[in-house]
This record gives structure tokens, C-alpha cells and sequence, in this order.
């Protein structure tokens, strides 16, 4: 299956027979989710790009007609599957799709994309500050019942994401988000360091924790690492992916 193309990604090759043509992909299908790529043709380079230029300007234009067809709904879960589906890491996709499932449909999801308003999401806002932790396990009290700073910043980007090229401005973007809090960085007491690496060596488990404690590398990057990463020779350790 080959690799979708953004909205106006293009490119451009030369024919056996001298002309030049530019491909790009105009947009995607809200009915089908299938991208829509076009062309356009030349006699020179210079002339394609010039040409590939325009059609990508027209192409990204608003389009009205299908700006009422769908709800916040509709939208989002194409969104999520065109869009983020195929980029996204999976704890990422996971995590939207979360916020989709648990937050915007059940607040937002019935409302048409072009009457959404920045009062309505602004109210979604502070309502997920005030209440918007889910209620999983029904014998378990919640101590605090609003989510957390990071998590409405987290949904407020997705939503900022959404729209594209169907309503003329996204009402997410007027909204006033609340300051993130700084936390202060935790340390693990010189006293304790000794223990900790002794219960990581009975477990066999000791370089990993002896790395993650005199390097700061995040958990993902831990546990992304292979032996090819190490370079015994110059005495270094390449960081290059996070799971």
C-alpha cells in the first residue's frame, strides 16, 4: 500500500517524449477517506511549476458545500483516520482517540462544523477542567474529577487541527487556554541511589538503570535502544528513536 500524500505534496518528473508533469494531491475525500490526486502538464520545468503552483492554491480554497454535511462527529473520526491514523505514533493515536471517544463526541460530536462556535468550545474547556475526568470503575471515588492542564492543551491541539479547508475560520483557535503548570523536577536522594541499583541488579536489570540514572534518558528512549546503537570503540551511544 503506498504511502498517502498531504494535502498539496507534489511532485514532478519528464516524459520519453520531452513534456513535464506535475502530480499532486488536491484532497481527500470526506465520503470515502481516498485521496484525490490530479496533474497538470508542460513543455518545460519552469512551466509545470508554475502551473503546479496555481493548482495547489486552488485546491486548498474553502469548500463551502461540504462545510454543512458534516458534524463534529462526522468530522473528527475522518479526521482521525485519514489524518492521524497514518502519521501518528500508535500511544499518540491512542491517546486521540481517547480524547475523541471520551471528550468530543460525547460534548461536541452532534454540533454541525459550520455553526460550532468558540463559546461552545470554550465552555468544553472549562467544563473538562471542572469535570471532565471519565468515571471507569463506579466503586471507586474520584478525588479530583476535572482533567489536568496538559490534557486540555492536548485536546484543544487536536481540535485546532480539524476543519481543514471546510469552515473559513476554526473557532478553537479564539479560545483561552489555561497556563500549564510548571512542576518542579523530582530527584532521587543520594541516599537512595545505592538500594534502587541494588534491587535493579537482583532483577538483572542494573545498566539499564544505571544508564536511565547518570544519562536522563527518557523511558521511551530506554527502551528503544539496541546493541548497534552502542559503538564500543569511541566509547558512544547513539540516540535515535523512542517507543
Amino acid at each position: 500500500m503506498g504511502k498517502k500524500r498531504a494535502n498539496g505534496e507534489c511532485s514532478i518528473r519528464k516524459w520519453k517524449d520531452g513534456w513535464w508533469e506535475g502530480v499532486y494531491t488536491a484532497f481527500y475525500d470526506p465520503a470515502t477517506g481516498k485521496q484525490k490526486i490530479k496533474n497538470v502538464l508542460g513543455k518545460t520545468q519552469a512551466e509545470v511549476k508554475e502551473k503546479l503552483k496555481k493548482a495547489i492554491v486552488d485546491s486548498q480554497r474553502l469548500d463551502m458545500n461540504r462545510s454543512g454535511t458534516h458534524t463534529v462527529k462526522s468530522w473528527v473520526l475522518m479526521w482521525h483516520e485519514v489524518y492521524a491514523e497514518p502519521r501518528l505514533r500508535e500511544n499518540t493515536k491512542d491517546y486521540y482517540l481517547n480524547y475523541i471517544n471520551n471528550h468530543i463526541i460525547p460534548q461536541l460530536g452532534g454540533i454541525k462544523l459550520d455553526k460550532l462556535t468558540t463559546i461552545q468550545i470554550q465552555k468544553f474547556y472549562n467544563d473538562l477542567q471542572k469535570n471532565g475526568r471519565v468515571q471507569r470503575y463506579q466503586h471507586i471515588e474520584l478525588k479530583n474529577k476535572g482533567l489536568s492542564v496538559r490534557v486540555v492543551h492536548s485536546i484543544h491541539t487536536l481540535l485546532n487541527n480539524l476543519a481543514e479547508r471546510l469552515i473559513l475560520v476554526n473557532p478553537a483557535r479564539g479560545c483561552k487556554l489555561p497556563k500549564m503548570e510548571k512542576r518542579e523536577m523530582k530527584v532521587l536522594p543520594e541516599e537512595k541511589i545505592k538500594p534502587y541499583l541494588m534491587e535493579a541488579d537482583k532483577r538483572g536489570l542494573l545498566a539499564a538503570f544505571y544508564l536511565e540514572l547518570t544519562t536522563g534518558l527518557r523511558r521511551g528512549e530506554l527502551l528503544a535502544l539496541r546493541w548497534e546503537d552502542l559503538d564500543v570503540q569511541s566509547r558512544t551511544l547513539s540516540i535515535n528513536k523512542s517507543v
